[in-house]
């Protein structure tokens, strides 16, 4: 299978930052992110999983990566005999089960709670044919429909009850999702961490900040380089730990950006 197959004409990149305030306090980097492009029955799935670990718990930075790798892994195994079109929330429940017993089993084997792997995740799925995103806490995932200029929100980050408070995968009795699905053809997206939520988001309205999006895909865009792409990653992971966006957020972050060609 050639290249172009395998990438569906998909170009991203993807990286992830320490916050400043975690280099000052000597936390590591509780964010964690995973990309791929995925082969279903009928068609080709690119695959995006964004999860912040959760300031409060002590191994937030494994309970992001376990994640990551948990629903890449359970979306892969089922993408391996169905379509993207075949998705229902009472699976992606299914799924969120299966990790929650998981991370339980963990906290067992290392005598500490299931809340200390407390995380966030973002999940997006786009194929030929359709979308579909999933979303527990904060973070966002932002996208443009093919034929439209405008930007996206489909799952706006959850807030809680309380000011800065959000909902984890490892809540009980149990977190809250949102699952968000059309057949609309996705041409460029982004997912990200609550990092850098209020940089790229405008509260007031429930929007993206589309001149933000539009600049930051453009290298893609011009890019012939199929797949992720390693140099832009790189610079994306500059930028995040540039001065222009600690100066305005000290929280760890993550950003994926993709295009479709």
């Amino acid at each position: 299978m050639g290249l172009n197959r395998m990438t569906d004409g998909w170009r991203w990149a993807a990286a992830r930052a320490r916050g400043t305030s975690h280099v000052k306090t000597g936390l590591p980097c509780q964010d964690f992110a995973l990309s791929e492009t995925l082969a279903s029955v009928d068609e080709t799935v690119m695959a995006v999983i964004v999860s912040d670990g959760a300031g409060s718990a002590k191994l937030a930075q494994i309970g992001s990566k376990s994640v990551c790798i948990g629903l890449l892994r359970l979306i892969r195994g089922y993408l391996a005999n169905h379509s993207l079109s075949q998705l229902r929330e009472e699976m992606v429940w299914d799924w969120i089960d299966d990790i929650r017993e998981y991370i339980s089993a963990k906290a067992s084997r290392s005598g500490t709670q299931r809340r200390d792997f407390a995380a966030t995740s973002v999940a997006a799925l786009m194929s030929e044919n359709g979308t579909v995103i999933f979303h527990i806490g904060d973070g966002a995932a932002v996208v443009r429909y093919e034929g439209d200029e405008a930007w996206d929100v489909p799952s706006w980050p959850y807030q809680g009850e309380y000011a800065s408070t959000t909902t984890f995968i490892t809540d009980d009795p149990q977190p809250h999702l949102t699952f968000v699905r059309n057949d609309r053809r996705v041409d460029r997206f982004a997912v990200f961490s609550d990092g850098i939520e209020r940089l790229v988001l405008n509260s007031a309205n429930r929007s993206a900040h589309e001149p933000f999006f539009n600049r930051m895909v453009t290298p893609l865009a011009l890019s012939e380089e199929a797949g992720r792409n390693l140099p832009l990653s790189m610079a994306l992971r500059e930028y995040l730990e540039s001065p222009s966006v600690c100066e305005r957020t000290d929280d760890d972050k993550t950003l994926v950006l993709g295009v479709r060609k």
